[in-house]
């Protein structure tokens, strides 16, 4: 099964049209070669160095030589390896005798978002990538997407075992090798307790004492872990939105592991039944609506909004002058909360969708609809 990923795609040739590089950031394994070797394709001549591979590190020993002289595209994957390339990347796009594109495939360091914000600012267009989305593998598909996750191998797989083993390789290689190579050194087992307990806190407030006490950890140390993750594109803290009105509105991020596969696992739930029956139920159906939100929302701002009182929006949109509200809630029967009236009045809010797994959309009042999750993508177009 193939599934082309065309809005990503167009995404990095109007960047290319527009700047001399683009910078394609994403976690491993989300698929950035694979979309980086289709654009490569459909360009002649187009040069990509792998900068894991020794063969394409050798030929980058005398980096401007290598690449002054060449046309057409060049890609250079998994470019943290190499920082040393973004000052010698910064003068060629400066160069008017350069006749190449750039595009850099990033799996996420803070030396590498370093290295491009204060090297190749204005240079550059960002793309952020993720595993497999609702409106790439479509909507009727979203439970085998939330079980599994979007990462291509695990979504892919012949059957929920080997999804599940891909994923739980995936930690392990993540931790023992991926870390350690963007020059972290932190022990494995404790950076993947530190992860496990996220799993457990997964779409609930970032309390840094609750953290470290839960490792028995400082909270130092938990907040290194958690800004590690994050970095990596595995962990997600979504930012909360402050309303003038006079009343107390939490001010610290909210936690989630960005793809529920991986969620699934570091939590042991490998099948449906297994999903079904556990409490974390709808925490992991919150997270996963959350994420497609971000992800494909890309040209939206994205908040959550809560209050010391207890209300609370799960994500909010910010478009242009509209302020569209969505609350999610796995039922088969979304109903309108007090919650949500409160935050319409006080967010002032032009629409409300309640996201829910059930099939049909239908308004449940005037701007207020119920809202399958096979149909998200249409109100995020």
């Amino acid at each position: 099964m193939f599934v082309p990923r065309e809005k990503l795609a167009q995404r990095i040739r109007d960047g290319l049209e527009h700047n001399p590089g683009v910078v394609l950031l994403g976690p491993r394994q989300c698929g950035k070669t694979t979309l980086a070797r289709k654009i490569c394709e459909e360009i002649d001549p187009c040069e990509f160095f792998d900068l894991e591979n020794p063969l394409d590190l050798a030929r980058l020993e005398t980096p401007l030589l290598a690449l002054e002289s060449l046309r057409g595209l060049v890609v250079l994957d998994e470019i943290q390896r190499k920082p040393e390339l973004f000052e010698i990347l910064r003068v060629l796009m400066d160069s008017p005798k350069c006749e190449a594109s750039f595009l850099l495939l990033g799996s996420a360091s803070p030396r590498l978002v370093r290295g491009v914000s204060e090297t190749l600012a204005g240079r550059v267009t960002f793309v952020h990538m993720s595993g497999f989305t609702l409106d790439e593998i479509g909507g009727e598909n979203f439970m085998r997407l939330w079980l599994r996750g979007g990462f291509p191998r695990s979504y892919l797989a012949e059957n929920d075992e080997l999804s599940f083993r891909w994923r739980m390789d995936f930690v392990q290689t993540f931790l023992e090798r991926d870390i350690p190579q963007l020059g972290i050194h932190i022990p494995a087992q404790a950076l993947r307790r530190f992860w496990v307990m996220l799993a457990h806190y997964h779409g609930q407030i970032r309390n840094a004492s609750t953290f470290a006490h839960s490792i028995s950890t400082s909270q130092k140390t938990a907040k290194r872990y958690l800004d590690i993750l994050t970095d990596a594109f595995v962990v997600r803290q979504l930012q909360p939105w402050f309303e003038n009105i006079k009343k107390r509105q939490v001010k610290s991020p909210k936690v989630y592991v960005r793809d529920t596969g991986i969620l699934h696992a570091l939590l042991g739930m490998e099948t449906e039944r297994d999903l079904y029956y556990n409490p974390r139920l709808g925490a992991s159906w919150e997270g996963f609506v959350v994420e497609q939100i971000v992800t494909m929302a890309h040209n939206a701002d994205i908040y959550f909004w809560a209050t010391h009182a207890g209300t609370e929006l799960d994500a909010m949109l910010m478009g242009g002058t509209k302020r569209i509200g969505i609350e999610i809630r796995y039922t088969d029967a979304p109903k309108i909360t007090k919650s949500i009236r409160m935050a319409m009045k006080d967010l002032n809010l032009d629409y409300v969708y309640i996201v829910y797994p059930g099939r049909k959309t239908f308004p449940l009042e005037k701007k207020i609809d119920a809202l399958s999750i096979r149909d998200l993508s249409r109100i995020l177009a």
